[in-house]
């Protein structure tokens, strides 16, 4: 092995120890080094080039991006999670038949369906999930990640909310309290269109909260427009606040009658 290469293969190392430690301000100097030297590699896509070394140089590129992507993980950084992902995913993909699979891929295609379940992009979700092979769809961490679009889709958000004590890997943790607030905005959601008021119990109940306090922290911090009062929580204020959209009736009718007239003209 060449000079350079056992640097890099070393530079990998250090950051992979720095990315297990949390050490963030290392991990990601690293990381930048590492993809600039990357670069060099004719070998890595898009040119896939059979290089003489090209088995070790995909090996080693892949591992750099999972590591990144774990380490989006650990930082919170959604933003850095999906540019990581997409820079992996050629690797699970184009460089299938090149390189050895990793135990990392499903892991991380699941955190992947995770991500895109918290921001609501259910579409991305299935068009990601009829991509994958039907070995990958009968690993544990894309049922997890199937089960909870279900749960979330059907309104079992019991369900979802307790899937969090069973995750299949430990990285899930922080997408499942992401997906727990997600779940909890679209109850308040419906809540408040629903009701005028709520008791205290009875909202607790129904956000999920095993206690007062953290309900009144979350109303505290997510919903300020809610008035607590009696041993009740008030909709009604937030109601009054919202603007009131109205349809505006006349011009409906003229554009549904121009509509008329021109399919009459075409017929």
């Amino acid at each position: 092995m060449d000079p350079k290469r056992r640097e890099l293969n070393q530079t990998f190392e250090r950051f992979k120890a720095a990315v297990v430690r949390n050490d963030f301000d290392t991990s990601t100097r690293l990381l930048s080094q590492l993809k600039v030297s990357l670069i060099e590699f004719r070998s890595l896509p898009p040119l896939l080039e059979a290089t003489p070394d090209a088995v070790n140089e995909l090996t080693l590129a892949r591992d750099v991006f999972e590591q990144a992507v774990f380490l989006s993980v650990k930082m919170e950084d959604q933003e850095a999670f999906e540019r990581d992902f997409y820079q992996l995913k050629p690797y699970y993909t184009d460089a299938r038949d090149r390189i050895p699979q990793s135990p990392h891929e499903y892991p991380i295609l699941g955190l992947n369906l995770l991500r895109l379940l918290v921001q609501n992009r259910i579409a991305e979700f299935h068009t990601e999930l009829e991509l994958l092979s039907s070995t990958a769809l009968e690993n544990a961490c894309i049922k997890h990640a199937v089960e909870l679009e279900q749960s979330f889709m059907e309104g079992a958000y019991n369900r979802v909310l307790s899937a969090k004590l069973s995750v299949p890997h430990e990285t899930y943790v922080h997408f499942m309290d992401l997906l727990a607030k997600t779940v909890r905005d679209e109850i308040a959601g419906c809540s408040e269109k629903a009701y005028d008021s709520l008791s205290l119990n009875d909202a607790r109940q129904l956000l999920l909260f095993p206690s007062d306090n953290d309900l009144l922290e979350y109303i505290k911090e997510e919903h300020p427009d809610w008035e607590i009062k009696d041993g009740c929580v008030i909709f009604q204020k937030s109601k009054d606040s919202a603007p009131c959209k109205e349809i505006p009736s006349l011009l409906l009718i003229n554009q549904t009658l121009s509509y008329a007239r021109e399919l009459e003209r075409i017929v």
